[in-house]
């Protein structure tokens, strides 16, 4: 299980969250799994607020199955009462499964009739606690995760899905923008990958629904945001040129363009954030 935050504004704000990494059957599909668990008081909310990975999102829910196409800006939800979700982040080779046009599902969700999904993932998430096993609370919650996990893996396999050369080759583009930070213009990648720039457009349209500068540039807001607030000491100008920023006033203009506020405010957001 991966405990990282990176692309979590204010972790503080979490529900129960757990990462799983995705088995090798379907590694060529999911990035991770993620499962929040929720249970606020009545009458309050946890905002849960987000620069999203550059990619969609396959989400079921105690009410269904939803589609999360890839987000343009930084994203929010607010948690009220009691619930739980079992999302895959997906690869960009998975994304054809559900649409043939990522980019028109931008910043949306699009709800999926796949009842033989959502029954086996809910039947785990929402079974009893303390069974027949007599398992403890915190082994059971943990069995059930991993059980909801598994029927989610399971129904990915029976689909039967091979990717084509073309998918693979959008995963690795995914690959390399989201973990070298020497890749700071769509021409790296496509050099790196032996593509022309054309290809790599044509191909993250399709797999992904946002051009490859928009990959990076998210990429290193995370990285940005990331390094903000764990070190709120380092020097704002020092974190915008290492990331590849031209200088402090370029990092300040895509936070405020994408995240609605600047590296130093969201930096004064710590110590004083509500629920």
């Amino acid at each position: 299980m991966e405990g990282s935050f990176k692309g979590i504004l204010y972790p503080a704000r979490l529900p129960t969250f757990h990462r799983f990494p995705a088995p090798a059957s379907v590694a060529h599909l999911v990035q991770w799994f993620w499962i929040p668990e929720w249970n606020i008081e009545p009458g309050r909310s946890s905002r849960q607020h987000v620069i999203a990975y550059p990619t969609s999102n396959l989400v079921v829910q105690g009410d269904g199955v939803e589609f999360s196409g890839p987000t343009t800006r930084a994203s929010y939800r607010d948690l009220t009462g009691q619930g739980w979700a079992v999302g895959a982040l997906l690869r960009p080779a998975a994304v054809p499964l559900f649409t043939d046009n990522p980019a028109a599902l931008r910043d949306q969700e699009a709800v999926l009739a796949l009842t033989d999904l959502h029954g086996p993932v809910s039947a785990a998430m929402t079974a009893a606690k303390g069974g027949a096993m007599g398992l403890d609370d915190t082994h059971d919650a943990g069995a059930r995760r991993e059980r909801a996990v598994e029927a989610l893996v399971a129904w990915l396999v029976s689909l039967g899905f091979v990717a084509s050369e073309e998918a693979l080759l959008a995963n690795r583009m995914m690959d390399l923008i989201a973990t070298d930070p020497e890749v700071l213009l769509m021409e790296d990648v496509a050099s790196r990958l032996s593509v022309s720039p054309r290809t790599l457009q044509r191909i993250a349209g399709k797999y992904v629904g946002l051009s490859p500068s928009a990959l990076i540039r998210r990429r290193r807001l995370q990285d940005a945001a990331e390094l903000a607030r764990s070190n709120q000491t380092a020097d704002l100008a020092a974190i915008a040129v290492e990331l590849g920023y031209a200088d402090h006033a370029h990092l300040t203009n895509d936070f405020r363009k994408y995240l609605g506020f600047t590296p130093s405010g969201y930096r004064k957001s710590f110590g004083a954030v509500p629920e």
